[in-house]
C-alpha cells in the first residue's frame, strides 16, 4: 500500500515477512493461537515478526487517520520467502521497481531487535556442500569399499579441531548481537548418506555423503578468503590419504551489509525512541541476513535497517512470543520517524 502525500519523494517504505519457520515440537501453547497470556502474544511468528509487521500497519494506519499532511510518501508491503532467502519476496520487489533508489529513499525492516534497538546491518553468509564419493560394496565386507560417511566424519573433525578455533580468535568491531557472535562462526546445517531411508535398509558401504555447512563470516573476511579456507581444508585431506575424493558446491552468498552510520534514517529513529522511551537507542548488527541484503544489493538504497518489536531469541522457538507494550511501542516509534522523514 501507499500513502501519497504533497510529492513522491522522499519516500519511505516499510516491509515485513509473512511467512514463518515450522513449529517444530516442545510447544506448550497452540502455536498458531495467537493467545495473549500475561500481556505477551504467543504463536510462530509472534516475534520473528508478525508482531513488526502489525506496528508497522498500526504506525501508518495512524498517521492516515490523524488527517496530517505528509511532504513525501510512505509505502508498506508484506512480503514471503524470507526464511528461504528471500529471492521470491524482497528481491522480486526490487527487481520489478517496488524498491528502487530512483523512488525509495529510506527502508524499515521490523525484525524483532527490541523496541529499543537498531539494526544497521548483517553479518555475511557462505553456504555450501561438501560431498564425498565413496565405493559401494556389500556391508559385511566393508574393505571392499570406501564409506563416504567416514570420509565425511574426518572432515567434520578438522572442522572441529583446526577451522573453529581460529574462527574463535577472529572478532569484528561491527556490533553484532549476541557479543558471541562478533565472531565468525560455521554450522553443519545437515548430512545425508547413506541408506535412502529408515524404512528402506541396504546392507551396502555409503558410496556418497553430502554434509551442507552455514559458514557466517565478519566485514574483516572476504568471501574469497572464506572460500580459500574451505577449499584448503579439503585439499590438505586429499593430500594425505589419496583415496578422499571431496568436491565444493556453493549453494548461497551474501556479502555483510552496513547502513551509514550517519544516515538520516538512523538519527531519525534514534531521535523517536529518546522521545518515545525516554532512552538511548543501541545500535547493533544482526548475526544473520535479512532483506537488508536485496535493499541493499539489488535496490541501490543504502538507507535501510531494520526495526522491530519482539526478542531476537526467541525466533524459530518454541513458545515465541512478544510483548504486547513492546508492539505498541515500536508503532509508535515507527509513526514518528514516518512523520520526521517525509511529513
Amino acid at each position: 500500500g501507499r500513502l501519497e502525500g504533497m510529492a513522491s519523494r522522499p519516500c519511505i517504505h516499510l516491509n515485513g515477512h509473512f511467512d514463518v519457520v515450522p513449529p517444530g515440537d516442545g510447544w506448550k501453547l497452540d502455536p498458531f493461537g495467537g493467545e495473549v497470556r500475561d500481556g505477551r502474544i504467543y504463536g510462530r511468528g509472534a516475534s520473528d515478526m508478525k508482531s513488526g509487521i502489525a506496528a508497522a500497519a498500526f504506525a501508518v494506519e495512524a498517521i492516515r487517520r490523524s488527517g496530517v499532511s505528509l511532504s513525501g510518501s510512505v509505502e508498506l508491503s508484506g512480503t514471503v520467502d524470507e526464511e528461504s532467502g528471500g529471492y521470491a519476496g524482497v528481491a522480486h520487489l526490487c527487481k520489478a521497481g517496488y524498491l528502487a533508489a530512483e523512488r525509495t529513499d529510506y527502508v524499515v525492516i521490523p525484525e524483532p531487535f527490541g523496541p529499543d534497538r537498531i539494526c544497521i546491518g548483517h553479518r555475511g553468509v557462505y553456504w555450501f556442500d561438501v560431498i564425498a564419493e565413496g565405493r559401494v560394496a556389500h556391508g559385511s565386507m566393508p574393505h571392499l569399499g570406501r564409506s563416504a560417511i567416514s570420509d565425511i566424519g574426518v572432515l567434520l573433525y578438522e572442522i572441529r579441531a583446526k577451522l573453529e578455533p581460529e574462527l574463535a580468535s577472529r572478532i569484528s568491531v561491527m556490533p553484532v548481537v549476541p557479543e558471541e557472535a562478533r565472531h565468525p562462526s560455521i554450522n553443519v546445517n545437515a548430512v545425508w548418506g547413506g541408506q535412502v531411508s529408515e524404512d528402506q535398509q541396504s546392507p551396502c558401504v555409503a558410496d556418497r555423503c553430502v554434509v551442507t555447512f552455514d559458514r557466517r563470516f565478519i566485514p574483516e573476511e572476504s568471501l574469497d578468503e572464506v572460500r580459500r579456507e574451505v577449499a584448503q581444508v579439503v585439499a590438505v585431506l586429499e593430500q594425505e590419504d589419496e583415496g578422499c575424493s571431496f568436491r565444493i558446491e556453493e549453494r548461497m552468498s551474501v556479502l555483510p551489509t552496513q547502513a551509514p552510520q550517519d544516515s538520516p534514517l538512523i538519527s531519525a529513529l534514534s531521535k523517536a525512541i529518546r522521545k518515545v522511551q525516554g532512552s538511548e537507542a543501541e545500535l547493533v548488527a544482526s548475526p544473520g541476513t535479512y532483506d537488508q541484503k536485496h535493499v541493499s544489493r539489488l535496490a541501490g538504497v543504502d538507507h535501510c535497517v531494520a526495526y522491530g518489536p519482539g526478542p531476537l531469541e526467541e525466533a524459530h522457538q518454541p513458545d515465541e512470543s512478544c510483548s504486547v507494550d513492546d508492539i505498541v511501542t515500536s508503532a509508535q516509534v515507527m509513526a514518528l520517524v514516518v512523520l520526521e522523514l517525509v511529513g
